[in-house]
């Protein structure tokens, strides 16, 4: 398709003449991740184990400050792990006001029992739940702005007319796809500013869809990459141009392919390729988007 080298083209001018950085098109709860009770915000890799969850709301709780709270932890929710470092005592039993700590593993080897109280650091953790897992407690107000959602019928046929399209639910501060469940997860349509962002994330996750075992088997899906890895990233290019590919489709790439050429350069960068990259993406992502508009295609033919 003439739209799939229009968007191409464009995205590579853009990248060629500079991007701005990209960001995050939906509004988020604002915040950093923190405990329901000091309100203190959890920092370091924590906002990583935390700040990155399905979840809407910020605050977490241990399972005993839920019940103290006078609440629940909902039966079959799983907690989430949050470290912290700490200086033992010879007498250490992990009683630092909060419940399920234990000692994982010294930082450094331990020579000497005045060595071990002084100065090895141990990495410790406990076990937390997010407000949203738990019954009887009343959350704190969290503003999150919210916008008119319109439908656009172009997009939204090309959502709908995908074969074996993967199931779509929505709520959190995250937009994902999980290739073990085979399920999109997305932000509110309402917390999106600008209606035709919300399809151009959503498309993002329907592309890496396409490349579960049971669709296209591309092997960037179906192995575990590592953040940041060359397979990582060549994966998110691939999604990241499908999705630009089917917004030229649905006649809303104009107002997207801004945001489209940031997020790609970003991903160029971290995987030490050329801007030429983007070419090999673009033949793979072609098939992607011809899977989910239901036409014939063949892998890797440009």
């Amino acid at each position: 398709m003439d739209v799939y080298q229009i968007v191409t083209d464009r995205i590579i001018s853009l990248l060629e003449s500079g991007t701005v950085p990209w960001k995050k098109p939906w509004a988020t709860s604002s915040g950093m991740p923190k405990n329901l009770i000091s309100k203190k915000e959890y920092r370091g890799i924590n906002t990583l184990l935390l700040g990155y969850q399905q979840y809407s709301s910020p605050y977490w709780v241990t399972y005993k400050q839920a019940v103290e709270k006078g609440g629940n932890v909902r039966k079959g929710e799983k907690s989430s792990l949050c470290v912290f470092w700490k200086l033992p005592s010879k007498q250490e039993t992990g009683g630092t006001g909060e419940t399920d700590q234990e000692v994982v593993t010294p930082v450094t080897p331990v020579t000497s029992e005045k060595q071990y109280s002084r100065s090895a650091p141990i990495l410790k953790y406990y076990n937390l739940f997010n407000l949203e897992q738990c019954d009887g407690i009343t959350s704190p107000t969290i503003e999150v702005p919210t916008y008119q959602f319109t439908p656009i019928e172009k997009a939204e046929q090309i959502i709908s007319g995908m074969k074996d399209r993967p199931e779509i639910s929505y709520g959190g501060n995250r937009a994902s796809y999980s290739p073990i469940s085979d399920r999109i997860r997305m932000p509110y349509e309402d917390r999106f500013e600008k209606n035709v962002e919300y399809y151009s994330v959503l498309f993002h996750e329907m592309g890496h869809a396409t490349g579960h075992q049971s669709r296209l088997a591309r092997k960037e899906v179906m192995e575990v990459n590592e953040f940041g890895s060359e397979a990582y990233g060549s994966e998110e290019l691939i999604a990241e141009l499908t999705s630009s590919m089917l917004c030229g489709v649905a006649g809303i790439s104009n107002q997207t392919i801004d945001l489209a050429a940031s997020y790609i350069d970003g991903w160029l960068n971290v995987i030490r390729k050329d801007k030429k990259a983007i070419v090999v993406a673009a033949a793979r992502a072609q098939a992607s988007a011809d899977y989910i508009l239901g036409k014939s295609f063949t892998e890797g033919e440009s």
